[in-house]
This record gives structure tokens, sequence and C-alpha cells, in this order.
């Protein structure tokens, strides 16, 4: 029997890597100080780790969908050094003006919709009640609330200007603010 646990569903690029705009090379893929750390802290506190990301730069021709994947396999050897692992790891190739047909369409999988989260539950005994979502753009909360989970914005990637710029306009604020992954880990296992 597989045993209900809360989750924390991390962004990628920007939370997880260095945000260097579209990785449409596997050499732009560069893990953030202390990401490995943090994943591994959750793992330890018995925490899902869920990467859920938008790569619409397959819709868009940018690179194809067998870099995303070869990105992900780096960024789990990568987490592994600090003995980190992701249980799920789900991502959006779609993008309503893509130049490509198969991936040229409005779906329920692109953040901030929640078809990332509604896979892995299907996937996974998510205990949502305890669960969180960690990004580094106001988008990310936005994911966030509409899966009614906290959304924490962490100041790696683009956190520091939306945080600036966007999240004052916004009705939906972020629950927490952290300088990066690590602490935004420890401030939810404080929580706890």
């Amino acid at each position: 029997m597989r045993s209900v646990r809360p989750a924390v569903f991390l962004d990628r690029d920007g939370t997880i890597n260095e945000q260097l705009g579209y990785i449409n090379h596997i050499s732009r893929f560069v893990l953030l100080p202390d990401a490995g750390r943090a994943v591994s802290l959750l793992n330890k506190n018995d925490y899902f780790v869920i990467v859920t990301s938008n790569q619409s730069g397959v819709a868009r021709g940018y690179f194809p969908i067998e870099l995303v994947e070869e990105t992900n396999e780096l960024m789990k050897r990568e987490l592994a050094r600090d003995d980190a692992y992701v249980d799920g790891n789900y991502f959006c190739p779609h993008h309503p003006e893509g130049v490509l047909p198969e991936y040229s369409t409005e779906c329920s999988c692109r953040k901030p919709d929640t078809g990332l989260i509604e896979k892995a539950r299907s996937e996974l005994d998510i205990d949502m009640e305890r669960s969180y979502v960690i990004g580094d753009r106001w988008l990310d909360i936005e994911f966030a609330h509409n899966a009614n989970l906290p959304g924490i914005l962490v100041l790696t990637g683009y956190g520091k200007g939306d945080l600036e710029y966007i999240v004052p306009h916004k009705e939906i604020k972020p629950t927490y603010v952290a300088e990066g992954l690590l602490r935004g880990v420890k401030w939810i296992l404080k929580q706890e």
C-alpha cells in the first residue's frame, strides 16, 4: 500500500536551476546553489518532490521535446549529488501560439491551470491539505491559488522582478517570500 504524503510542487527554471531564458541546449542547465540540499531536506522529511514546469519552447519550435527530457535527466543526476531526488516530473510543452501543430493548443496542463497537479495526483497518493507550491514567478503563485495550495515565491530567477513589479498589482499574493529554494523549504518544515 502506498503512503499518503504531502507534496511540494517545484517550478524548474529559476527555482531549481538558473533562469537563463529558454534552455535550448543542455549546456545551459545550471543547478542553483543549495537546490540539492533543499530537495534532499524534503526527501528526508517525507514530502513528495514534484517538478511542474511550462516548456513552451517545444510548441514554439525552439527545441525538441527530447531536449526537455534530456535536461530533466541531467537535473536528476545533479540533484543526486546531494542524495536528492524527485518523485515526479511533469511539464507542459504546449502554447496556443506555437508553430508546431501537435503542441499549438489550449490545454489544462499549462500553468497556471492545474493539469500538471491533477496528473501527479492521479499517479501519487498526495495529501493536498499539507502540500505547497514553490516558484519564481507570480504565475506560480496563481498556480498555487488555483490548486488551493499555499504559494511560496523565491527571489531567484524572475522572483525579485515579479515581487517588485507584478505582485503589487495582483490580488493573489504569495503565502511566503523566500530568498531561495532552501529558505522556502525550511519555512515549510517549520509549519509542520
